[in-house]
């Protein structure tokens, strides 16, 4: 997600013209923000709310605050900014109806002083003068919060003395302090009961700022100053599971506590150990945690169909895959509001960009999201990694029972050759999986076939230690022998635990090889010729110590 920040477009960059702790140097960004107002008094924003004592304990603050400037605190007010020539809406707020000295104590900080900008200051200021009137309107505020304006009230507030004309902008005096309507990024990140979400997602934000993009007015002891400068603020995870910090937006998402977040966490992170040869493999393990545990937690309100009837996930609402009889369906959640559902007791929280719902647990399993079948299909040849004395294709073929409607035909390259061929496995969890292979009955290509045989074969599951060694498992040197008559899912091992995950690298360090197995004196019993449907890891719900 890349938002191009209000506030260092706004204003904290003005702190690059209080070079002297004054704005005596901001002349250029005065031209460059020129008032939209043609008429009114002569006294600027703050010159008339200081002349007004019912606004003092509101002064003392915006005196108090200063601007922040890429996440530093400058040396400029919000007193000296209202009194420059740029222009502003300000709903000021009488004395009485907010905590003063608390804010003023906050302000005392950098970190203090830049939640008083963001939660208070930017709650009362508008970039552009706008006076109320008798058709309703919605005002943008600098934290990029849109509020209903009528012709007494703004967010509900009953406004005491409106449009109040200045210099540089508007003044409408409110009964009240503006409540602060949390978006659904701020809520997780600043409320304690699922911080822990919060931190989650806020550990992936960085800035960036963009100089060719920005208005500089030259530079002064050799650094370049800037009078409109564009600060763009990134968070890989919010481009992965929804823009949640997008005011323009509406979600639903579930959190869990602290507490129920860190009990899944811990039970999540062991399905994506990876092995230490992985560069950062301890990165990527808290990576793809977060969005295991975020990604079926996000919905995106826009395109859902009846929020009673089913849920369907943000990041997986687009993706749709073909219906094969056998497969689960995952990221869909039925019935949310019932007993079992998701959202079953849930505290409701709303938020300016949608609803928080919040959890004492996680409300999902892992069978239900991210641990999933694993098909890998017999004619995505592009995944075989190596085949020994055999020729291969891939066949279409119509039928309920034959999974994505095609198959590999393997035959071996001379009668009496014992083929090999190996497969990669993609996304393979930390966890226990059924290993199996579905093998189609020679029927399938030939319905009226007689006197129809087997074929043996032999498998080995080639996977990684956490150390990065290559180990292999030869499923107990087992002969496994097809059902030439009918779909026969043969099950290779059970249970078997991965110790590490190959989940979204494009490597072969998990693959399975299959062996046709058959002697000379049994050739009359057996056939090496193999239809193979897919290779199917079936998770097993016991969950990783």
């Amino acid at each position: 997600m890349i938002i191009k920040s209000f506030k260092n477009i706004a204003l904290s960059l003005v702190a690059g013209c209080g070079l002297a702790a004054t704005l005596t140097a901001c002349s250029d960004w005065d031209n460059h923000y020129e008032p939209t107002l043609a008429d009114g008094s002569n006294a600027t924003l703050w010159e008339q709310m200081k002349a007004n004592p019912q606004l003092s304990d509101f002064c003392e603050v915006l005196d108090q605050t200063r601007v922040f400037r890429m996440h530093r605190k400058t040396e400029v007010s919000y007193a000296q900014l209202l009194n420059s020539g740029q222009a502003f809406t300000v709903i000021a707020p009488v004395n009485g109806t907010f905590d003063k000295d608390s804010l003023i104590r906050l302000t005392e900080t950098a970190p203090g002083d830049s939640i008083v900008e963001k939660f208070f200051v930017f709650n009362h200021l508008s970039r552009m003068a706008t006076s109320m009137k008798a058709t309703p309107q919605k005002l943008r505020l600098l934290n990029g919060k849109d509020v209903n304006m009528t012709e007494s009230t703004i967010q509900g507030v009953t406004i005491l003395e409106r449009n109040k004309h200045a210099l540089n902008g508007v003044i409408h005096v409110a009964s009240h302090a503006l409540p602060y309507s949390y978006n659904l990024y701020e809520a997780l990140c600043d409320d304690p009961d699922v911080s822990l979400v919060g931190e989650s997602i806020r550990q992936y934000a960085w800035d960036e700022f963009d100089p060719d993009a920005s208005v500089s007015i030259g530079v002064v002891d050799g650094v370049p100053v800037y009078i409109d400068s564009v600060v763009y603020e990134y968070n890989r995870m919010l481009d992965a599971i929804g823009e949640l910090n997008s005011e323009d937006s509406l979600f639903w998402v579930v959190a869990p506590s602290s507490a129920g977040w860190q009990k899944a966490w811990e039970t999540t992170s062991k399905y994506f150990t990876y092995d230490q040869s992985y560069q950062k493999a301890d990165s990527l393990q808290r990576y793809w945690t977060n969005r295991a545990l975020l990604d079926d937690a996000v919905f995106n309100m826009t395109d859902q169909k009846t929020t009673t009837d089913s849920l369907v996930s943000a990041p997986y609402l687009n993706w749709r895959k073909s219906y094969v009889a056998g497969k689960p369906v995952y990221h869909v959640f039925h019935k949310p509001f019932e007993p079992g559902g998701i959202l079953y007791g849930a505290q409701k929280m709303e938020c300016s960009n949608g609803v928080l719902y919040k959890t004492d647990e996680w409300p999902f399993a892992p069978e239900q999201t991210f641990f999933k079948e694993l098909w890998t299909e017999g004619e995505t040849t592009w995944l075989i990694l190596e085949e020994k004395l055999c020729r291969y294709a891939a066949i279409s073929e119509v039928a309920d029972s034959i999974s994505e409607g095609r198959y590999l035909q393997i035959i071996p390259t001379q009668s009496t050759a014992n083929w090999e061929i190996t497969y990669r496995l993609d996304n393979v969890l930390s966890g226990e999986y059924d290993v199996c292979a579905i093998i189609l009955p020679q029927t399938v290509s030939n319905p009226d076939a007689t006197k129809l045989k087997p074929c043996k074969f032999k498998a080995t599951i080639n996977y990684v230690a956490t150390d990065g060694s290559a180990k292999s498992f030869d499923c107990d040197n087992v002969q496994f022998k097809s059902d030439p008559e009918k779909v026969d899912t043969v099950v290779l091992a059970e249970a078997f635990p991965f110790p590490t995950t190959n989940f979204n690298q494009n490597t072969s360090k998990v693959s399975l090889t299959l062996k046709c197995s058959i002697t000379a004196r049994e050739n009359a019993n057996y056939s090496r010729e193999m239809l193979l449907d897919c290779i199917y890891l079936r998770p097993r719900t016991s969950k990783p110590e």
